[in-house]
């Protein structure tokens, strides 16, 4: 049966590296019969399209369970296009973020990490998509601004689920959570579900710590692999801290993840966790590791065993290219995007051609 992979291009050098990442499991090399079904949501055709396209993806994306996404542009102008991130969200019903830290050979990390942590981040509610307004003379001391922000039971509770889900499967303790002390009512129904979920989880180790204790504490971490659930706004933040504590974004893909009535995984869209990278475009010196990792972790999620082979292949590939010296300028290498994938390329079909071997 081939396999449907919903891909969703972008712009400058996300649409590259996504090239290059398409490269990495294109069945010439992993021998996995897939089929590309490609969406152009490059600015330009947002805007041509008046992000029709970008619906029409997200249904795609709902038949075929399955997307693979380059970094797209987000307008700044009030009234244009603007990101196509929350429609996507919002077509798979997505509940949950997962970003992974972990080490990069050869690159060094903050303190004592040295194990990977996972933030569970939630992928709707908050201050995303909130209702804005501001009451009151413009520009004056009595000028106000306000939002409505809402977040659901349903979703307190799947990323509450799922994130023990994840420490069970990683091995690691779930770690911090949400103000609640101070927002008793709205943060604190996501601190209820997570401690319901621990006692259904009572073999996964539980660590409830305020967002700001989480923080510090993070700082003076022994190295231990962490989950850490989040809200939407503080997920966001916090993600981006946690990869650069391990010394760049480079090495962790982001899984935009919705579950079914039972709490299983029914829809992922893999994707990269960084932008475009205006500067880069072009010069065939853009680091491909992160959306090549996407592919890695988007494979994780299929059924079939031979896929599960592929994601590890890809995995070990990547790490074990930096590890061996072949890296691009921002890991402090030498070597192209196109360098890089080839030695990846190189590698799996290796793994995969010895794994088969052996039975």
């Amino acid at each position: 049966m081939t396999r449907k992979i919903v891909v969703l291009q972008g712009d400058e050098t996300g649409q590259e590296l996504l090239d290059e990442a398409l490269r990495v499991i294109d069945p010439a090399v992993t021998g996995y019969d897939v089929e590309f079904l490609t969406y152009d949501l490059s600015l330009e055709n947002r805007r041509k399209t008046k992000n029709k396209v970008v619906y029409e993806a997200g249904e795609a994306m709902r038949e075929h369970h399955i997307g693979l996404k380059a970094a797209t542009i987000t307008p700044e102008t009030q009234g244009d296009v603007g990101s196509p991130n929350a429609i996507l969200r919002e077509a798979i019903d997505a509940e949950i973020i997962l970003r992974t830290g972990r080490r990069i050979p050869g690159v060094r990390p903050m303190g004592g990490i040295h194990s990977p942590i996972s933030i569970i981040r939630m992928a709707r509610g908050g201050a995303y998509g909130a209702k804005e307004w501001r009451e009151g003379e413009a520009g004056t001391n009595e000028e106000i601004g306000a939002r409505t922000e809402v977040i659901s039971r349903w979703l307190c509770r799947a990323v509450s689920e799922y994130s023990f889900q994840h420490a069970r499967k990683v091995g690691a303790k779930v770690f911090g959570g949400p103000k609640y002390t101070v927002s008793p009512t709205y943060e604190g129904m996501f601190k209820e579900e997570l401690d319901a979920a621990s006692k259904r989880y009572p073999d996964i180790r539980y660590d409830p710590q305020l967002v700001d204790a989480m923080l510090a504490l993070l700082m003076r971490t022994n190295g231990e692999p962490l989950v850490i659930p989040t809200l939407n706004r503080d997920g966001d933040l916090i993600s981006d801290l946690v990869l650069a504590m391990f010394g760049s974004i480079a090495g962790n893909e982001s899984m935009v993840i919705s579950l079914d009535d039972d709490y299983k995984v029914d829809c992922v869209m893999a994707e990269a966790p960084h932008g475009t990278a205006p500067a880069l475009l072009g010069r065939n010196v853009a680091n491909p590791m992160a959306m090549i990792l996407a592919c890695a972790g988007l494979y994780s999620y299929f059924r079939e065993q031979q896929a599960k082979q592929i994601s590890r292949a890809i995995y070990e590939a990547t790490f074990e290219t930096v590890y061996d010296g072949v890296r691009t300028s921002d890991l402090g290498g030498q070597a192209q995007t196109t360098d890089f994938t080839d030695e990846v390329i190189r590698r799996v079909k290796s793994k995969l051609a010895v794994w088969s071997s052996l039975g």
